[in-house]
């Protein structure tokens, strides 16, 4: 099972966190949460470890949280520390 965050809850978090943005580039130069990195869901499934630190807790989001869903679910079977961000960057845009 998978971990799954709000951005109400999401926003409530005061420590530093690692977010990661599935979007194509073009989104991301677009606009971003803040303190994202991109990295498009390609190139993460293909080579995770070339990106994700095991012992690391990443919060991954797409453009409505579909793509972040199925990315998360393979990403913690293949043994990664990752949340879902729910409603993905439409659901910040909203509370931001």
């Amino acid at each position: 099972m998978i971990s799954n965050i709000s951005i109400s809850d999401l926003l409530q978090i005061t420590s530093p966190i690692h977010l990661i943005d599935l979007r194509s580039v073009q989104s991301y130069n677009n606009n971003h949460m803040d303190g994202a990195v991109n990295i498009p869901y390609e190139k993460l499934i293909a080579n995770p470890s070339h990106y994700l630190n095991p012992n690391i807790r990443y919060y991954i989001y797409c453009q409505k949280g579909l793509t972040s869903n199925k990315v998360c679910q393979i990403l913690t079977k293949m043994g990664y520390k990752v949340t879902n961000i729910i409603g993905g960057y439409e659901e910040w845009i909203l509370h931001n």
